[in-house]
């Protein structure tokens, strides 16, 4: 398969994504906003942290594994 196909595949992705993104963003039901939504806000950051915390580090070593192989 090309390698074009994969980029065509991510393109679309990376598109759909920031569409979404946006959709949500301006959604009534965003702009209404949610209570619960902004009392934990706290445990909300702390669980992203955690998770960026963990996947980055993987993900550079993932690509350090891919380019020394």
């Amino acid at each position: 398969m090309s390698l074009y196909f994969y980029y065509i595949i991510f393109a679309a992705i990376l598109i759909t994504g920031g569409v979404a993104t946006i959709a949500i963003g301006h959604s009534n039901t965003n702009k209404e906003g949610n209570p619960g939504y902004d009392r934990q806000t706290k445990s909300i950051f702390v669980n992203l942290t955690l998770y960026y915390a963990v996947i980055i580090p993987l993900g550079l070593l993932a690509l350090i594994v891919y380019i020394v192989k």
